[in-house]
């Protein structure tokens, strides 16, 4: 297969996950400021997911520049990428519908670590000979590793699991420190 073709499967359907995102948003029950407001724990959980699911597009892209062939295990990796990928809006929807429930925000963290273990054995197939490219393969994973731990984080110090002194730059080296 072609990588180009590859690219623009995953490019089609990322586009399609984060247009669903955007159409579960539920109407205000007023249409005004009070009603808007009534709805800022969906907005917050939509623009979370987009911003996130953007940043991972961005990501495979920069990535993909230095690939030199496509491989079957390239394609079945995107393929479980983007099946895991298609349950982020079922996943958005339920947290922001219940965004203190303990139940919903681990299936959030859930959904997201498979999306993130999913990214990592997709940049794992990726096939490119340079030095250059496996570096920056490299940088990407860390950069994924940040991100994820960075959302899953600051969700839970809302419930006290992880350090309330919790801040991204604890995560340079991608430790987190949980308190007991």
């Amino acid at each position: 297969m072609e990588k180009d073709r590859l690219g623009a499967f995953i490019d089609a359907v990322l586009a399609i996950i984060m247009t669903i995102l955007v159409l579960e948003l539920p109407r205000p029950e007023t249409y005004d400021i009070a009603g808007l407001w009534a709805l800022r724990t969906n907005f917050f959980a939509y623009a979370l997911s987009f911003f996130w699911l953007g940043a991972m597009w961005v990501n495979i892209h920069q990535s993909y520049h230095a690939v030199e062939k496509i491989s079957q295990k390239t394609v079945w990796s995107a393929i479980v990428m983007l099946f895991f990928s298609s349950f982020y809006p079922y996943a958005t929807k339920l947290i922001a519908a219940s965004f203190f429930n303990k139940a919903m925000q681990g299936l959030y963290g859930v959904v997201v670590l498979l999306i993130t273990f999913s990214v990592l054995g997709y940049y794992k197939q990726l096939d490119g000979k340079s030095k250059e490219h496996k570096d920056r393969l490299m940088l990407h994973k860390q950069k994924w590793i940040w991100i994820d731990a960075s959302i899953c984080c600051a969700t839970a110090s809302q419930r006290g699991i992880c350090s309330r002194s919790f801040t991204p730059l604890s995560l340079k080296n991608t430790e987190v420190i949980m308190t007991p």
